[in-house]
């Protein structure tokens, strides 16, 4: 009496009187995970790599069959170019339309000389904020930090008449006014608004990395006769070389990829200085708006930090690595 098993009873009875719970997938899914957690964070690592790798690279495969599908195609394009055609001259139109590597050459440029300046006021700020005690280093950090919030088009009108010698600079106890010099049309007027913004990044990481440094080397070097700007130079530099890398890197990657001041700062042609920005928007025609066209140029653009990132990227990770476990 009683001992038989009911039907839709959530419980058997097993081997030796044992009574065990009737598993679905989930829940046998669940028990593996409990025993075998390896394997769980395994094939948890690779849906979350696989998802995104398809969210980052969709849009570059998206730009590639905008590229390669013939103009008047562009109405009917699916996830392959349509009639089985492709289109690769659209890669050498680009250059005839415009001169697109001039276009590249001054985001190059003005890349560059970012990185250099970022660089050299960033080491500075981050050996004071990283290896100096000094009252108000926590406030005036976050301070530092709270720039890089700062929408950039808060800053666009004053910069704007700046740049465009618009306003007059007073000498104190003389009365006179000494006109801002025109910036417009140059690298200047890209080159100072991408430095204060990409700046507080790059401090924060020196500041990270040059803090880790221990104190003794310095020391010896400043034993040796060496200055406390010496000791940055030749020690500490070097020795945060990853440190350095990375913000290099971002902040060449972001200058590259600007926009806002980069569209604002110049007309648009190559000869003041346009980056690639300029360049793609400069393929549009009135009354035409060649996707094809600006697809390509996008690619072509975006190749050269692509390449970066993967020759760095080893580097820069092994550095970061080995940084965070200095003592």
């Amino acid at each position: 009496m009683g001992s038989e098993p009911q039907t839709g009873d959530s419980t058997t009875i097993g081997t030796g009187g044992d009574r065990e719970l009737k598993r679905g997938p989930f829940s046998r899914w669940v028990s593996s995970s409990i025993k075998n957690p390896e394997r769980t964070y395994r094939g948890l690592f690779y849906i979350v790599t696989a998802f995104f790798l398809l969210t980052t690279l969709f849009p570059f495969y998206w730009l590639l069959v905008l590229s390669l599908t013939p103009p008047r195609a562009l109405q009917n394009v699916g996830l392959y170019p349509p009639g089985g055609t492709l289109n690769v001259e659209s890669f050498i139109v680009v250059f005839q339309r415009v001169p697109f590597h001039i276009f590249m050459f001054n985001s190059f440029v003005l890349g560059i000389l970012t990185t250099v300046i970022v660089l050299v006021l960033a080491s500075l700020a981050g050996y004071v904020f990283g290896r100096l005690r000094f009252p108000g280093r926590g406030p005036l950090m976050l301070a530092i930090l709270a720039i890089s919030y700062f929408p950039p088009a808060a800053f666009l009108l004053p910069l704007y008449d700046l740049f465009t010698g618009n306003v007059a600079i007073p000498i104190p106890l003389t009365g006179l006014a000494v006109g801002f010099p025109e910036l417009y049309n140059t690298p200047g007027a890209m080159v100072l608004p991408f430095s204060a913004l990409f700046m507080p990044l790059s401090i924060f990481i020196l500041t990270t990395f040059y803090g880790q440094i221990p104190d003794g080397l310095e020391d010896a070097a400043r034993v040796e006769g060496t200055t406390r700007l010496g000791a940055l130079f030749r020690v500490i530099i070097p020795l945060s070389a990853p440190g350095v890398a990375t913000a290099g890197v971002l902040t060449f990657i972001s200058v590259y990829n600007e926009f806002f001041f980069s569209f604002l700062m110049n007309n648009g042609e190559p000869g003041s200085w346009a980056p690639l920005v300029a360049g793609i928007i400069g393929l549009q025609g009135q009354y035409d708006t060649p996707y094809h066209l600006m697809a390509a140029a996008s690619i072509i653009g975006v190749l050269p930090m692509a390449i970066l990132v993967m020759v760095a990227q080893e580097k820069i990770v092994s550095g970061l690595t080995s940084g965070a476990l200095k003592e």
